[in-house]
């Protein structure tokens, strides 16, 4: 008797889970599963974007300069990986194309060259800033789900407590608080997974979207750049 009365107050939370019943067990597993791999995510897309602002800053340095244009596509090589780099390289490979394809024919610049250009770097734009905003929508589910299938865990956990108590017949506070302790531990791990999840997507959604601002200004002021050496060269 005194072994059972102990056992039913062991009330640590591995003791609370091997003690739950089956579907409450599948709840508290998927919430733990999903909660690992959010904050795997949140790991990945803070150094991400730490990366991504580190390498911006020094192509913008280096852009801004006075290096000539040739050169600095040289730098960043034939496959960049920091958007930015990879959006310059994309517009000075259909300049060069360009002002290839004019020689040959001994032609003007070719008719519609700067709206080739400006396609080129919205493609790659588009390409990489999908890139690094995957994974993203896994916060939000989870973010928005998680507290829906604790609830449910919970729900199940309860009505099998009930269902036991009617059982035994005995409502005595030992006998009940382990079962609706074990059914509100799933709602308590639902929340751990969903807080993160909605906090760091809010916090990444913003920060994506002034990162992708920003690419969108330097493609402009690209264009611009591009334009006046058109210009110059038609003179």
């Amino acid at each position: 008797m005194v072994e059972t009365v102990a056992a039913a107050q062991d009330m640590s939370l591995f003791s609370l889970f091997l003690r739950a019943d089956l579907v409450v067990k599948l709840v508290m597993f998927l919430l733990l599963i999903a909660s690992i791999f959010c904050w795997g995510v949140i790991i990945q897309k803070y150094q991400l974007l730490k990366r991504l602002k580190y390498e911006t800053d020094i192509f913008e340095e280096k852009f801004w300069s006075g290096h000539s244009l040739e050169q600095l596509m040289q730098e960043c090589g034939p496959n960049p990986q920091n958007p930015m780099s990879a959006i310059f390289s994309a517009g000075m490979k259909e300049w060069q194309y360009s002002n290839q394809l004019s020689k040959q024919n001994k032609k003007e610049p070719v008719i519609g060259m700067m709206d080739r250009i400006e396609r080129m770097m919205n493609v790659v734009l588009v390409r990489d800033v999908s890139n690094i905003q995957q994974y993203l929508s896994f916060l939000a589910t989870v973010a928005s789900n998680a507290v829906f299938v604790g609830l449910f865990g919970t729900v199940w956990g309860i009505m099998s407590s009930f269902q036991s108590i009617a059982v035994s017949q005995n409502t005595s506070l030992v006998v009940v608080a382990p079962g609706i302790a074990e059914a509100l531990l799933a709602t308590a791990m639902a929340l751990v997974a969903a807080v993160p999840a909605a906090i760091f997507y809010n916090k990444y959604s913003s920060d994506f979207a002034k990162y992708a601002d920003r690419l969108e200004s330097f493609s402009s002021e690209f264009l611009n750049v591009i334009s006046r050496h058109v210009e110059e060269g038609q003179k």
